[in-house]
C-alpha cells in the first residue's frame, strides 16, 4: 500500500509540474531521489493533453517496464513494483 501512496504522490508531482515550488509542496513520499529518477520518464510517457493525477498514476502503472532502470528501482524501493 505504502507503494501505491508514493505512486499517487509521485504522479501529483508530475501533474503539478507546473506549479512553483511556492505554490506546490510535495508530499513527503516524493523524495528527490525519486524525481530525480523518474520525472523525465513519467514526462515522456504519461504527460499528455489535459493530465490527472489518475491519469499519470495509470500510465506509470501500465507502463512500469518502459519506465528507465533507475525510475524502476526506486519505485520499488519505495514499495511499488510489479
Amino acid at each position: 500500500m505504502a507503494g501505491n501512496r508514493s505512486l499517487f504522490a509521485f504522479a501529483g508531482l508530475v501533474v503539478a509540474g507546473a506549479a512553483s515550488a511556492e505554490d506546490f509542496k510535495l508530499p513527503p513520499e516524493v523524495t528527490p531521489q525519486l524525481r530525480a529518477a523518474c520525472e523525465t520518464d513519467v514526462r515522456r510517457l504519461c504527460i499528455g493533453k489535459d493530465p490527472t493525477v489518475a491519469k499519470v498514476k495509470r500510465c506509470v502503472f501500465a507502463k512500469y517496464f518502459q519506465l528507465g532502470h533507475k525510475c524502476q528501482v526506486e519505485l520499488a524501493s519505495l514499495g511499488f513494483g510489479r
